[in-house]
């Protein structure tokens, strides 16, 4: 769930562009980057992924994204040579327009909710991520027959990692260059696209902007510079944006959630990557929920996972006074409660000394003013940044927790014996069922792996109202004495009983063979329908698996150049964060993950039954 964690060893932070020449971007990347991002690093994109993006999009990172702390000593002229340097492309250019237009005309998606669609992230208001059967358009048993329709390139990006949403003949899709396209579900042609400042992870949210006739469908969505925006979901016309968060880490990597006219956007940020600099003042950065007009973007209420704002603490052992508490970003979509009229987040770790109690919980709060109602804790004093796993650990707090905040979102459900419960995997390698109707009590909790920072459960299972499927990530990062990924640990699906956790089914991962840079953890996001759940991997298979028994039906390897509708060059990689979208007969998957190690891609792939 961290938006990036960057390896940069003390003296890259100490002494960044302190004597290197202005224009020798070469050297500025051998003397201060190659060390992480040649190397496999967790969460540092390497060099392939680098030089598949746009020029702009390495300096937005370095000058107001994620690389801001690293780079803030490199001067403009630096910076910009380095950004040329490593995407062999000169800054200035005209971003191209996108190929493949739609030659038909534009719909305007009237009865998109009375037709097959997949919204938003988790399918439905309660994020089970499971498809109706009426509105799926494929059955378990035909599988074994999906086969490529069509595939999409990603112009300029190392790919997506945001979870398309189908509505009808459309489906839409935002990427890392901070793009997002409507296209045909049919074809994968173009019908518009919207550019973005900020890479854009969410999933597109459909909804009217407004109660009265003639009202506008809008296309919701957030993006890493922390900014809301609201399109016309039909001509991608721009209605309104919002800057919902003024910290300068703040991201949006949840998808809002739509509900009654209203807009709840999750929060998060990536100050705990700030933190590696040890002269960085860490950390003030809180996780909160916004409630938008959906009409008008005019908020209606934020409310803080931590109630008090940040104030000194101490002073690190460079000078550097230091602030808390801090953290608990909300890195998943919201859930909402339509029978309670309540909204259900969990919430990640702090970031700073003293620890709060709301930090790697479950929280309920009241749709109509946000206020909290009830917060339930899974791991107790997590207080994390990326420094506790440098060299220079001089920001890592003194609590150094064990990273284990949730990036899958809370799934409501209903039990066979009348009780309700929200369930949600987390890093820890624990499956938890609560009680959202006494407070959070807990009714099980399971363990299925080890956890880790990038372990355990990480974007979301999926369930048909009978069982959880759940995929497993555990994954091993390259280490000083190896420079790939692991190919032997994590990974794993898994089939949990919703009355009482029980492990249904496991099925083990099949393993890397002799495929380079590749591991066997699962770290997408489940997505179902009766009888197969499909899980994504970061050695680039897509598989579907029996619901009754965890049995593989089909095994779709997704790395390898395709030929593109849209004539762009593309190809898969590894698959993680969103997992497929399904509807009207078709499944959706985004193929290639920058960063970590994994494999880099920048495709869009689209499946039916016998490629028809």
């Amino acid at each position: 769930m961290k938006i990036l964690r960057w390896c940069i060893a003390s003296s890259c932070v100490l002494f960044f562009g302190s004597f290197l020449s202005a224009q020798d971007g070469a050297t500025i990347y051998k003397g201060f980057c190659a060390a992480c991002h040649d190397a496999g690093a967790e969460r540092a994109p390497n060099r392939e992924s680098l030089k598949a993006m746009l020029p702009e999009r390495v300096l937005a990172a370095m000058e107001s994204g994620a690389m801001v702390p690293m780079a803030g000593r490199l001067s403009a002229p630096e910076r910009r040579a380095l950004a040329e340097f490593l995407t062999g492309k000169a800054l200035g250019q005209k971003t191209p327009l996108p190929q493949g237009l739609c030659n038909q005309a534009s719909d305007n998606l009237t009865d998109w909710a009375a037709g097959p669609h997949w919204a938003g992230w988790g399918a439905t208001l309660e994020n089970t991520r499971f498809q109706d059967p009426s509105l799926a358009g494929i059955t378990a048993e035909d599988v074994p027959r999906l086969k490529l329709r069509w595939a999409f390139g990603f112009l300029g990006d190392t790919g997506s990692t945001a979870q398309p949403t189908i509505a009808g003949e459309r489906v839409f899709v935002g990427s890392q260059g901070g793009r997002v396209y409507s296209l045909s579900a049919a074809t994968g042609c173009v019908y518009w696209w919207f550019d973005a400042p900020g890479v854009v992870r969410t999933a597109i949210t459909l909804g009217r902007n407004g109660k009265e006739s003639g009202s506008k469908l809008a296309a919701y969505f957030g993006d890493t510079a922390g900014i809301v925006y609201a399109v016309e979901a039909a001509t991608g016309t721009l209605l309104w944006k919002s800057k919902v968060d003024p910290h300068p880490a703040a991201v949006i990597t949840g998808t809002p959630t739509f509900y009654d006219g209203r807009l709840y956007v999750p929060v998060a940020s990536r100050e705990e990557a700030y933190a590696i600099a040890s002269a960085y003042q860490c950390c003030a950065f809180r996780g909160s929920v916004v409630a938008l007009d959906g009409a008008t973007g005019k908020q209606i209420w934020k409310t803080y996972t931590i109630s008090e704002e940040a104030r000194p603490t101490k002073k690190n052992k460079v000078g550097t006074q230091l602030l808390g508490p801090s953290g608990a970003g909300i890195w998943s979509t919201p859930t909402v409660d339509v029978k309670r009229r309540l909204l259900y987040v969990t919430t990640g770790d702090n970031y700073s000394d003293p620890p709060t109690t709301r930090s790697d919980a479950f929280l309920a709060m009241d749709l109509e003013s946000g206020k909290i109602l009830w917060s339930r804790q899974m791991t107790v004093a997590d207080a994390f940044t990326l420094a506790c796993r440098m060299l220079d650990t001089t920001n890592c707090p003194d609590s150094n927790g064990p990273d284990f905040d949730f990036g899958a979102p809370p799934i409501l459900i209903s039990l066979q014996n009348g009780r309700r419960a929200l369930v949600a995997g987390q890093k820890s390698g624990i499956v938890h069922a609560i009680d959202p109707d006494k407070d959070g009590e807990v009714i099980w909790q399971t363990r299925i792996g080890k956890g880790g920072g990038l372990g355990g459960i990480e974007w979301g299972s999926a369930t048909d109202q009978s069982r959880i499927y759940v995929a497993l990530s555990d994954i091993a990062f390259p280490t000083s004495s190896r420079k790939e990924l692991d190919p032997k640990p994590g990974g794993g699906m898994f089939a949990l009983s919703l009355e009482k956790g029980e492990r249904i089914w496991h099925t083990p991962p099949p393993g890397c063979g002799d495929r380079k840079r590749c591991s066997p953890a699962q770290s997408a996001a489940v997505s179902a329908i009766t009888g197969a759940a499909f899980s994504g991997s970061v050695d680039g298979h897509l598989r579907a698996y029996s619901t009754k028994d965890g049995s593989i039906l089909w095994d779709f390897d997704t790395v390898g150049p395709y030929k593109t509708v849209n004539g762009v060059e593309a190809s898969g990689g590894s698959l993680d964060g969103a997992g497929p979208a399904i509807g009207g007969g078709m499944l959706f998957v985004n193929s290639g993950y920058p960063v970590f190690g994994a494999m880099p891609g920048n495709v869009l792939l689209a499946f039916s039954v016998d490629g028809k």
